[in-house]
């Protein structure tokens, strides 16, 4: 298992916000576990699920254009 905090900030755009709920909208389509905070969402699923959400959240958001994503994973058990 693994755990992530993920965060997406989309560069040079008024549409921010939009970008952003699409990318965590993606992470839903890989079966995890999500709870979306202020500044990142918190991913849980096994290893496989989780990198796929976060590649998939990320293709999902430069799809707009430039983006930077921000991520803390690890293995630990909470």
């Amino acid at each position: 298992m693994l755990c992530a905090e993920v965060s997406v900030y989309p560069l040079k755009t008024n549409n921010a916000t939009q970008i952003i709920d699409g990318a965590i909208q993606s992470l839903t389509q890989e079966n995890l576990k999500s709870k979306v905070g202020s500044i990142s969402t918190h991913i849980d699923g096994n290893d496989d699920q989780v990198w796929a959400g976060i590649r998939k959240a990320f293709d999902e958001a430069q799809k707009a254009g430039e983006v930077s994503m921000v991520i803390s994973i690890s293995n630990a058990i909470h």
